[in-house]
């Protein structure tokens, strides 16, 4: 039979009954938060080449925004119907962990990518905490000493991966932190103003606008993403006040690494989502051939991508980030 790539999407899940899977084939789930982030895109990318590769056939699968746990739960349940024995899963909240040790319990091998939780088999992921420390030193060593009224644009509340960037810039900038483990964002009297994105450049423009609101002088901001570290510059632009602002960011898209080229972006810690996606459908051939699951946790790489290179802080070119990127180049 013709190896083939199955793709659900969310508003069909028209899964196991309409498609015959050769026998023998291993099945693997992708989930996503969303289908349009470049990250995820790329995410989706690297799955559907390593199935390819080794032979398996790909479901995949996503949620309409981030937090969409509804539609991740429907995901999970509907692709362990369709026979896969292995699912990767970038989770948008803790609700799904009862419908995980579920399919667990039925002998399921569940994989976080990118976004851990409890309860996942193994965990193929960026270092986050490690990310946000890398931008934190960075905007230190930029700010020279000069006090800083800094912004944090964060992800929202009680998710692991918001947590530990936050956590992590605030340890590299030298502020009281909580460890990587803490889903609290820890907060200081620098910081002068919180607020969440989502991820999203829109929303991300919002949160900045109200912060410029609260004080008209900040001088860091701290962002979840890209596209919240766009919204924030687009902020600062309309106030006029884009100029002497460091923006510090994480996730390595060819956009925001073009955006850290002309300036927008200060810094960015980059991630290899491809990466993760074929670690994790290796490890769902390998369980399906050999039947023993993948354990603990696998770092995948982040590197500190800036303009400008600073004296005692490693990090790289935007050249080089560009030749990692993932998105449209």
């Amino acid at each position: 039979m013709k190896k083939v790539t199955t793709t659900l999407m969310l508003s069909a899940l028209a899964l196991a009954t309409s498609t015959a899977f050769a026998a023998g084939e291993p099945v693997i789930g992708l989930i996503t938060k969303t289908e349009t982030n470049a990250f995820f895109v790329k995410m989706k990318e690297g799955a559907e080449a390593e199935a390819k590769k080794l032979g398996a056939k790909l479901l995949t699968a996503s949620g309409k925004i981030d937090g969409d746990t509804a539609a991740q739960i429907t995901a999970l349940e509907n692709m362990a119907a369709a026979g896969a024995k292995t699912i990767l899963i970038t989770a948008s909240g803790d609700a799904i962990i009862p419908t995980v040790k579920k399919l667990q319990a039925k002998g399921v091998q569940v994989i976080a990518l990118d976004s851990p939780f409890d309860g996942a088999d193994a965990l193929f992921a960026t270092d986050n905490y490690k990310a946000g420390v890398l931008i934190g030193q960075y905007a230190k060593a930029v700010m020279g000493g000069k006090p800083a009224k800094i912004a944090t644009l964060d992800l929202f509340p009680g998710h692991p991966v918001g947590a530990q960037r936050h956590n992590g810039f605030m340890k590299g900038f030298g502020l009281n932190a909580a460890d990587a483990k803490s889903n609290e964002l820890s907060t200081d009297a620098s910081i002068v103003c919180m607020a969440d994105s989502f991820g999203d450049q829109a929303k991300g423009q919002t949160a900045m606008e109200n912060c410029l609101q609260k004080n008209p002088d900040i001088n860091v901001v701290y962002t979840i993403n890209e596209p919240a570290a766009a919204g924030a510059y687009n902020a600062l632009k309309k106030a006029g006040k884009e100029k002497g602002v460091t923006i510090l960011s994480v996730d390595g898209g060819c956009q925001g690494i073009r955006d850290t080229a002309s300036g927008i972006i200060t810094a960015t810690s980059q991630q290899y989502p491809l990466k993760m996606a074929a670690l994790g459908v290796a490890a769902g051939v390998s369980y399906a051939k050999g039947g023993k699951k993948s354990s603990g946790y696998t770092d995948t790489g982040v590197t500190l991508i800036s303009a400008k290179a600073i004296k005692g802080v490693d990090s790289k070119d935007t050249k080089t980030g560009l030749d990692l990127c993932w998105g449209e180049k």
